[in-house]
């Protein structure tokens, strides 16, 4: 009986490390998200103006926004914030090279510009007038590689949003902001930089293709949606740079287009549009301007 008891607790230990295994055994890669920095310049500009209060909101909510994006991609294992003191050494984020420990990635995102103003226009034909608040934010998001600490990517990514406004009144209480402009602005912005963290790591790619249907490998979180067009291209040969003989990555030939029917979980499923050689393996790109 005893023995019968060991043998089952010996089994039940051993399940548990399985499984404890299998939770913890992603094989993710890890990415670190610093906190969200505003530049200095506009630090001064804004409490200048006396809106220090509203900039210190606009970076609180990047920050937990940014998190949760990045998350939503199911593309990385994200550091908790409370580990980031431990992971990140001492560096230079202005572009000098740097190594970080335990992670993949680290994403380093700043502010670098934040504008909220009325703007109004006169329709003197009609006797009107028509007043919108325009609020303008400008993030600048910085991808290295966490076990070389060069620089992958660096991409600056403006987001403009405007609101009708009744009477040219501006949706302020007591000097700060308190509707909901801002917060769709800073989620926006946390959507945008996400998914070309997701776009530069991992490009978009076409894993199955069944007569005029394809499945990719986006999902939900991951800046797909439903009516947007793709452009499909096929991967050729490396690119090699005659003077420094670096690799310039391989060639990338358009061959067609797919419109995105629906977006799962992991994956997505998209009807062909245009099909001049697509098959499975092939890099899809959202065009310049669609947005996400």
């Amino acid at each position: 009986m005893k023995l019968r008891l060991s043998l089952l607790a010996a089994a039940g230990l051993a399940l548990a490390a399985s499984l404890g295994a299998q939770t913890t055994t992603t094989g993710l890669k890890k990415i670190a998200i610093s906190d969200v920095r505003p530049i200095g310049a506009l630090v001064e500009s804004v409490t200048r103006a006396g809106r220090k209060n509203s900039l210190d909101r606009v970076v609180q909510s990047m920050d937990s926004q940014l998190m949760d994006r990045v998350q939503n991609t199911r593309k990385f294992e994200v550091i908790a914030r409370s580990d980031m003191s431990s992971i990140l050494k001492e560096a230079d984020f202005s572009g000098g090279a740097f190594q970080v420990s335990g992670v993949d990635y680290l994403l380093v995102t700043t502010l670098g510009d934040f504008q909220d103003y009325a703007e109004t226009r006169e329709f003197a034909a009609l006797g009107k007038s028509a007043s919108w608040r325009v609020i303008r934010l400008a993030v600048v998001g910085k991808i290295y590689d966490g076990t070389t600490g060069k620089l992958i990517e660096s991409a600056n990514i403006p987001v403009e949003l405007r609101e009708q406004t009744e009477n040219g009144a501006n949706s302020t209480k007591n000097g700060d902001l308190s509707d909901s402009l801002l917060q769709e602005a800073t989620f926006k912005a946390a959507d945008l930089v996400a998914a070309r963290v997701a776009d530069v790591i991992y490009p978009a790619r076409i894993v199955s293709k069944i007569d005029r249907k394809v499945t990719i490998s986006r999902g939900e979180g991951s800046g797909v949606e439903v009516g947007q067009r793709w452009v499909v291209f096929a991967l050729g040969e490396e690119m090699i740079d005659p003077d420094t003989g670096a690799s310039l990555g391989r060639e990338e030939l358009k061959v067609g287009q797919v419109r995105i029917t629906r977006v799962n979980p992991k994956t997505s499923q998209a009807e062909i549009i245009d099909d001049d050689g697509i098959d499975k393996g092939a890099l899809l790109r959202l065009p310049v301007g669609a947005g996400h």
